[in-house]
């Protein structure tokens, strides 16, 4: 203290009465190092009480390596110059309820040994928090900050609730790590962003969030909520661990998600430690949920999607997927359906085909069950989810990996009892039957090669005629000379009888059949059963080999 060689805790009683006494509120103080009681620092608030307000008004404040013991309540006071609090540690709850900072704040290095709440507190000019540890919970509820404010590696031991709160200027999360939950439900940030790289053990909370400004936000978290959040501008979003959901999140502007393969690295080169995510499977990010997005300016980059919901979703054909993006798939192995035993073609699907069909009665083994609010979505609001993705592949010049969205858009079609007439849904399941929709090669080979068996077996029965037929040429011949003219007549074909299966009739039939696949009329003399029997296999062999060849360029076509 001025004029003394002790601190204000350890004035005594009459000289700090006397000190008290002679603070009119706005003083500057400065109590660096000072050990505050409860009653000590009540008595301190109270001198500075404006009679007008009934609030502690303080000039500038220098509580900087202060120790205040239990409760720490600067609930209302007004901070008119800069505030400083630098690696003062707070053991007691620490409240700084509906303050006004109205100039720079410091909390640099601060421990707080309990819970510390700043709700509805103003902090008109900068703040900074760099390196501060709130161990029982921080509460920023409603709080705004008037300009820049910096997070840079604070320790958050607890929960962390920032709801409401609206960041003006600048802001830095860089270093931050969370051990419980951090929420910033209906959060404004006004400028630029940078949340991270941070480390957030529990439920990293954003939905309602305004994001008025470019974004980083570089995130290894649990769960990462965007539900309903809007994005005003451009911004990045890169992510370790995490399953996000973004259910009717607002993007105006373009919006990358993408994965992090390695570590985050700080800027002087050394990894983000990832102790407090120790026991998660892996480090791949997960969507969870796209209902209700308009996904025209979406990029999702290398992120699993195998569990998320796209239902609701617009102008998913717009969305960009880069890397490996990874998707559901049907039931591996073969399972009981219906009394047989049947094999799904590996393909990817979406998590609401996995949905819909465990629902379905009798339904195969494999499916993956909906979970609880993941509601309910059918082949007609499936349908265009996957024509619309087939779009997007297709757009990037990815035809095969395109190639599965269209058989489900296709397989969807023939299950929409509502939306597909009965002869459209008929043609799809012979379409699906012959070629799985032009994309099965080896079910339309296996057709073809049928096809190609029944014919020679029906060329060699009633086919191929008993004997090739013979000509005969009559003529007469003039009494004077002169010229001659025949007549050259040819049986027609008999029915075979007796032995029809022979090598002779089978190399015949083989002949037959092989021109028939490639259109070509093999020249044969054939009975009237076999004449049909031949244009039959000349329409349905080609087709049935074209199909084979649709299906191999569409899975090699780039």
């Amino acid at each position: 203290m001025p004029g003394h060689t002790a601190c204000l805790a350890h004035l005594a009683d009459a000289d700090r009465n006397a000190y008290l006494a002679s603070l009119p509120p706005g003083t500057d103080i400065d109590h660096r190092g000072t050990p505050f009681t409860e009653p000590l620092l009540d008595a301190l608030l109270n001198a500075l009480r404006d009679p007008a307000t009934g609030h502690p008004r303080l000039g500038e404040a220098s509580f900087e390596s202060a120790t205040f013991h239990g409760s720490a309540n600067f609930w209302g006071a007004v901070f008119q110059g800069e505030a400083s609090f630098g690696a003062a540690t707070f053991q007691g709850n620490a409240r700084f309820g509906e303050e006004s900072f109205l100039s720079d704040t410091q909390l640099k290095s601060a421990p707080f040994m309990s819970g510390a709440r700043l709700t509805a507190a103003t902090f008109e000019r900068g703040a900074g928090f760099e390196s501060a540890t709130f161990k029982q919970g921080a509460w920023f509820r409603a709080v705004t900050f008037g300009r820049s404010v910096w997070f840079g590696a604070a320790a958050f031991q607890g929960e962390a609730r920032f709801g409401a709160a609206t960041f003006q200027g600048d802001v830095w999360f860089g270093e931050a790590a969370f051990q419980g939950d951090a929420r910033f439900a209906a959060v404004a940030f006004e400028r630029a962003t940078s949340l991270g790289p941070l480390v957030c053990a529990g439920r990293l909370q954003l939905s309602g969030a305004v994001f008025g400004g470019p974004v980083s936000l570089l995130c290894a978290a649990r769960h990462l909520e965007c539900r309903r959040t809007r994005w005003l501008s451009t911004a990045e979003v890169r992510l370790r661990y995490a399953t996000v959901d973004f259910a009717h999140a607002v993007f105006e502007y373009p919006l990358t998600i993408a994965a992090e393969a390695d570590p985050f690295v700080l800027p002087d080169g050394q990894p983000v430690t990832e102790q407090d995510l120790v026991g998660t499977p892996d480090a791949m990010a997960r969507m969870a949920s796209l209902r209700g997005v308009d996904a025209a300016h979406l990029v999702l980059a290398d992120v699993d999607l195998s569990k998320c919901l796209f239902t609701g979703a617009v102008h998913l054909d717009q969305v960009r997927l880069e890397g490996a993006c990874s998707f559901d798939e049907v039931p591996s192995g073969t399972h009981w359906w219906r009394g047989c035993r049947v094999r799904f073609t590996p393909r990817r699907t979406l998590a609401e085909e996995h949905h819909w069909r465990a629902s379905q009665p009798a339904a195969a083994r494999g499916w993956n069950v909906a979970v609880l609010g993941a509601g309910r979505a059918g082949p007609t609001q499936l349908a265009p989810v996957y024509r619309a993705l087939r779009k997007a592949f297709e757009d990037s010049k990815n035809e095969p990996g395109a190639a599965d969205f269209y058989y489900g858009e296709m397989e969807m079609r023939r299950h929409d009892r509502t939306g597909t007439p009965r002869a459209e849904r008929g043609l799809l399941h012979g379409y699906w039957m012959l070629s799985g929709y032009g994309l099965r090669a080896l079910r339309a080979l296996g057709w073809l090669a049928a096809a190609m068996l029944i014919t020679i077996l029906l060329l060699m029965g009633f086919g191929l005629p008993k004997e090739g037929p013979k000509q005969k040429a009559t003529g007469v011949a003039p009494p004077d000379g002169g010229k001659i003219t025949f007549e050259i007549e040819k049986d027609d074909p008999q029915n075979p009888t007796g032995d029809r299966w022979t090598g002779k009739r089978f190399e015949k039939a083989l002949n037959i059949t092989l021109n028939s696949v490639v259109f070509r009329s093999s020249g044969q003399d054939l009975t009237t059963a076999g004449t049909y029997i031949e244009m039959t296999s000349r329409l349905v062999e080609p087709a049935l080999l074209a199909l084979a060849v649709l299906a191999v360029r569409g899975r090699i076509k780039r």
